[in-house]
């Protein structure tokens, strides 16, 4: 099944590749979506794909591996849109 989550990632996670690092593994699982550094210091993140793939990339927003310091992650459900690509802004 296809889902699509919106997670918004705060902390400081800007300036520290936090985008990159999203993209990466997004990249490697197949899922599109996009990661944008938001005006007020946070980071959105915008996934498609796999339903178990999402969990994973979702879990790992604020794992081990993630560059910066992650204080919160709030994520949502929203209507599978069909995108393909990753892109960061």
């Amino acid at each position: 099944m296809t889902t699509r989550v919106v997670a918004v990632v705060s902390g400081h996670v800007q300036g520290v590749g936090y985008r990159w690092f999203v993209r990466e593994l997004a990249t490697a699982a197949g899922l599109s979506g996009s990661a944008t550094n938001l005006p007020d210091g946070r980071v959105e993140v915008v996934v498609e794909g796999a339903e178990d793939d999402v969990a994973a990339l979702v879990a790992a927003l604020d794992g081990p591996r993630a560059p910066g310091t992650v204080s919160r992650v709030d994520h949502r459900t929203v209507e599978v849109q069909g995108s393909s690509g990753f892109t960061t802004t």
